[in-house]
């Protein structure tokens, strides 16, 4: 028996891969089941959703490049199967954003392995600009009072960028590796450093694994663009950022709290 609706609100969850991926062969498109931590734990949590009967939407990358052709027939297929919008992207797209700036780059400074971390400028250009593009297929889709809970370090400047686009929805956004001290984090340019903490400024919550990450974020908060802070409050002109914690498997908790956040 189906829980009554909890709310009206509709949930779009993003991140960078799709909880499936879409394959071409000879023509034809094969839709498989995506493994990962995020894909698997996300999964969990929009499952429990619908046993509520909320309605959600997924947003992401497909896993693959899909020909101009057969994009159509990949968002009709992902709405109606998976509750899915896919966001495309090319082959230069993914060597230099996914493989370059995110593996190359955050993934190894953010796990303190500075001196393996690539700082190429073509690798931020194309992190800049598939972030946009993620923003321009969420403006598509996202209606006015949406809840956006936004996924992971590939992603980190999408929450502003959605805000500029689209001001009148909630937007959330959890880090699913560490965010390191401050020492660590001024290695990234002083331009990348700065956009990417305006980014991530752009949501209503940011969710860290640990009490510890959630303070290197605040002191790098302070310390490159002078805001201050208090009891989880980051204080800007307009507004208030909440910050928190939301250790591994507490992905219900961190979308109940999305919501106390946007109505408080």
């Amino acid at each position: 028996m189906k829980k009554p609706n909890r709310s009206a609100q509709r949930i779009i969850v993003v991140s960078n891969r799709l909880p499936f991926t879409v394959m071409e062969r000879a023509g034809e498109l094969v839709f498989a089941e995506s493994v990962g931590g995020v894909a698997t734990g996300l999964r969990a949590c929009l499952t429990k959703l619908q046993q509520w009967d909320n309605e959600y939407l997924w947003v992401g990358w497909p896993g693959s490049t899909i020909s101009n052709s057969l994009q159509p027939t990949v968002k009709d297929r992902a709405l109606a199967e998976h509750r899915a919008y896919p966001v495309f992207l090319t082959e230069e797209e993914i060597e230099n954003f996914y493989q370059g700036f995110c593996n190359k780059t955050i993934w190894p400074l953010f796990h303190y392995f500075a001196t393996f971390a690539s700082y190429t400028q073509e690798y931020y250009e194309h992190y800049v600009r598939v972030n946009q593009t993620f923003s321009e297929a969420l403006q598509e889709v996202v209606r006015p009072g949406d809840l956006v809970w936004i996924h992971d370090y590939h992603l980190m400047l999408l929450p502003r960028l959605l805000r500029e686009r689209v001001p009148n929805v909630g937007i959330g956004f959890f880090l699913h590796i560490p965010f390191p001290d401050y020492e660590i984090f001024r290695l990234l340019p002083g331009r990348w450093r700065k956009e990417i903490l305006e980014g991530l400024l752009g949501a209503d919550l940011i969710g860290f694994h640990t009490y510890d990450y959630m303070q290197y974020f605040v002191r790098s908060v302070l310390r490159i663009l002078g805001h201050e802070s208090n009891a989880g409050q980051i204080f800007l002109e307009d507004r208030l950022v909440r910050v928190d914690t939301f250790p591994m498997g507490s992905t219900s908790r961190a979308s109940t709290r999305l919501r106390a956040v946007l109505k408080s």
